[in-house]
């Protein structure tokens, strides 16, 4: 593919003899000194498909940084992915000048300053902790001719875009952009617009694709019945590695503290853990001392975690694209992995727009779909009768999961009559 014959014996001893489809696509153009933009979903090569063409240019250019400045600039939304960059880009610098360098959040400013000072060729960060570092004067950046923004979706995700903005106009203004992203939503193609020059656009799996071997299933489920059901199938397969993904970082502690009562061994990561809590937390999860890891979107977008057999979706995400993001957590490497989503009554709305993006079904496990209910506001059905048509909860009896027992029967939080007033399983209270 163009690239030095000592970059490719390091490949080698990394076990890398073969380029995934991204990388053949995009390493090309990029060696070539074009734009690119590339769409694909994590785990299908991207770290790669930058940074051999990024490592390969800085080899072809003589000299080294000056003090305070940095020679290409990589931007990842979170500490695990700019940290996993780092690492993978590590070994194919070996014995080699050009050094890489990391600056994110969460970790201490000042060894960070320091390490600045004397120059670094690939600056692997995070917009914040860059910002800061800029605002003290640490690092410019008018010397950088590489950009590359990974991950570019979550970026906007995240409220990144201002300071995008503000460090793309410290750049140089002759420079070589690579922005790789797994969805193209409207604002990201208007960022790309300003970013890029007449950028190559590689594509090689359509946006909202799921993992070809991932097996999915879906349990409708009463939100009160969900912890009792996860550790029955956690039992199930204790000794695999099982990643759990929640909405809110104080739902994920509290989950997580249920299930180490429930016996098992358990590590959180969310945004309001340190990057040394997190660190550790990643580390004994991949090490397998802890085989269950509670995560919220934005701690494991870009996890590269291979042997993750399991991935719970306990609580449906917002944001239907994320689904994807999600569940791509396992059954990487070419290896199989199962993906189970829990739907109470209050989440219908996603996951029909999760089934759309996925343009499938997903498959129920138990329970059956719970009825959506009509706007409070709208003007209720008649029957022929012309009194208001009675509504039956969740889909009636086993409107939610059974946890257990046969679809059809009365079970746990679920499609069981209470008395009026008490909030049936089909009315949409707030223990829903």
């Amino acid at each position: 593919m163009g690239l030095p014959a000592a970059l490719v014996r390091k490949l080698a001893n990394e076990g890398i003899t073969e380029p995934t489809p991204i990388q053949t696509h995009a390493i090309p153009h990029a060696l070539n000194g074009f734009d690119v933009l590339g769409l694909a979903q994590t785990g299908t090569g991207k770290t790669m498909a930058f940074g051999l063409p990024l490592i390969t240019r800085l080899m072809e250019e003589p000299g080294k940084p000056a003090p305070k400045t940095i020679r290409s600039l990589i931007l990842a939304p979170t500490r695990e992915l700019a940290g996993q960059i780092r690492d993978s880009l590590l070994p194919l610098v070996k014995d080699s000048p050009i050094k890489i360098g990391l600056v994110v959040g969460g970790a201490s400013i000042n060894p960070q300053i320091k390490r600045l000072e004397q120059g670094i060729d690939i600056l692997v960060a995070t917009p914040g902790r860059l910002l800061d570092l800029i605002d003290r004067r640490a690092v410019r950046l008018d010397a950088a001719r590489f950009l590359v923004l990974d991950e570019g979706d979550q970026m906007l995700d995240l409220g990144f875009i201002h300071a995008l903005r503000r460090i793309a106009g410290l750049l140089a203004a002759e420079r070589q952009t690579m922005m790789f992203s797994a969805t193209m939503p409207k604002q990201m193609e208007e960022l790309a617009g300003s970013y890029l020059r007449n950028p190559k656009r590689v594509q090689v799996s359509p946006p909202g694709k799921a993992a070809d071997k991932v097996t999915q299933e879906v349990h409708f489920i009463a939100k009160a019945s969900k912890p009792d059901l996860l550790i029955e199938l956690l039992g199930k397969h204790k000794s695999e590695l099982a990643l759990v993904f929640g909405r809110t970082k104080h739902g994920s502690d509290k989950l997580a503290k249920r299930l180490e009562q429930a016996g098992f061994a358990v590590a959180t990561i969310h945004g309001n853990k340190s990057q040394g809590q997190r660190e550790r937390a990643l580390k004994a999860f991949r090490d397998g001392q802890v085989k269950i890891l509670v995560a919220t979107d934005v701690a494991a977008r870009g996890l590269d975690i291979p042997d993750v057999k399991h991935v719970y979706n306990y609580e449906l995400p917002n944001v239907p694209d994320n689904y994807v993001h999600r569940i791509g957590r396992t059954a990487r490497a070419g290896k199989d992995g199962a993906a189970i989503a829990f739907c109470a009554p209050d989440e219908m709305g996603e996951l029909k727009d999760i089934q759309k993006v996925l343009g499938t079904t997903i498959p129920v496990a138990s329970g059956r779909p719970w009825e959506v209910l009509p706007d409070p506001k709208s003007p209720k059905p008649t029957s022929a009768r012309g009194g208001p048509r009675r509504r039956s909860g969740g889909g009636g009896f086993g409107g939610g999961a059974q946890h257990g027992k046969p679809q059809g029967k009365p079970g746990a939080g679920a499609g069981r009559r209470r008395k009026p007033g008490g909030g049936g399983s089909g009315q949409r209270s707030n223990a829903a």
